[in-house]
């Protein structure tokens, strides 16, 4: 019993969010057009770069070893298509506008009296984030829609989802709660009509001040600018650039595997069956798994029967935790065989426990190196 208590205390110590790289930058300077620079990645690495966050931006300068360079192409495409989408990456399939209501083009939602409208996105509101193990948090600051959904990522999850009747009333309620009836409260919807090349679900934009323009009407293309905070230009496709790809460190296996066959294919393949330390880490996953076959996909998660915990098999510590109602407990049916941990293809894509004999698609993870 000591023996138990000792090793969660020590598991408790030791959870300190580490955030690796799993995304990995390489730099081309070869001149190209946006579309010549796209076939490039996809036959070299994974494809043309895709960020979701300012680390991913840090990353990608010290990627581009040349100081002269003024702009290189990224992954972000305009697409015909102008859509509504939550923060989280996740489609908006649940609506509640107020009456009359888009009625313009602007590209951010508030909610007021339980209704949404759109605003300009460089309104200074108060704001809900989301926080996976806490729920709703309202932050008495106000700040613009972009400044917003930094501030509840970095703190928290994400700017707050309302994505059906329920959820929605939770917010509603949750606002009036705090006084704030009749208020603007910025949500995490947003739209635009641009697109990353691997189809990643990433929300994340850092375009440059008075960015996008669409100077000319065919600015359909995007390049980061290094030596200038790393900010975003619209331009036309058919200019030449350098431009940086990626290589992704996950790998969705499209075979059905049991758990001990797909820990042995990753590590005699790759490097591990996949870790998931991090909400970040999360939505790199949920852009994997909505590829696969199978209802779940394993992950390089493992239940010990002697400690009575869930561990990931590269050796990290379960810190970050994102299990559906029921699973996860540690009170696992240890009788009727070794229990292993899955993540949803559909639905919330939350993870899941189940007997190892269960045959699933599954993620491999690359080294760092």
């Amino acid at each position: 019993m000591e023996q138990t208590l000792y090793l969660i205390l020590l598991l408790i110590a030791l959870c300190s969010v580490s955030e690796c790289v799993q995304r990995q930058y390489h730099f081309i300077n070869v001149n190209k057009t946006w579309t010549e620079a796209q076939r490039f990645c996809r036959e070299n690495y994974t494809d043309l770069a895709t960020v979701d966050n300012m680390n991913d931006i840090n990353e990608l300068k010290k990627s581009v070893n040349d100081g002269g360079v003024k702009k290189v192409w990224i992954g972000l495409k305009r697409t015909s298509v102008d859509k509504w989408q939550w923060s989280s990456g996740e489609p908006a399939l649940y609506l509640n506008w107020g009456p009359g209501q888009p009625d313009g083009r602007d590209e951010c939602a508030m909610m007021k009296n339980g209704k949404w409208e759109d605003l300009s996105c460089s309104n200074s509101l108060t704001f809900i984030c989301n926080n996976t193990n806490t729920g709703l948090i309202l932050d008495n600051q106000t700040m613009n829609w972009t400044d917003a959904q930094s501030y509840c990522r970095q703190k928290h999850t994400d700017l707050v989802s309302v994505r059906n009747q329920n959820e929605n009333l939770q917010v509603k309620d949750f606002i009036s709660g705090h006084g704030l009836s009749g208020s603007q409260i910025w949500i995490g919807l947003f739209r635009d009509s641009w697109q990353w090349s691997d189809q990643s679900n990433s929300s994340f934009r850092y375009w440059a001040p008075t960015q996008p323009n669409n100077n000319g009407g065919n600015e359909n293309c995007t390049v980061i600018r290094p030596n200038n905070l790393g900010q975003w230009n619209d331009i036309s496709c058919n200019d030449r650039f350098f431009f940086v790809c990626h290589e992704d460190k996950l790998i969705l296996i499209n075979e059905t595997l049991t758990w001990p066959e797909a820990l042995r294919y990753c590590r005699q393949n790759y490097t591990d069956l996949v870790s998931v330390h991090s909400v970040e880490m999360q939505r790199r996953v949920m852009n994997v798994v909505k590829r696969a076959s199978t209802e779940a996909v394993w992950l390089g998660l493992r239940h010990s029967c002697t400690v009575g915990l869930w561990f990931w098999v590269s050796g990290e510590t379960v810190c970050y935790q994102n299990w559906a109602p029921g699973n996860g407990t540690g009170d696992e049916d240890c009788v009727s065989g070794v229990r292993s941990g899955a993540v949803q293809s559909g639905g919330d894509q939350l993870w899941i426990s189940r007997p190892e004999h269960v045959k699933l698609n599954f993620i491999c993870s690359r080294s760092e190196e």
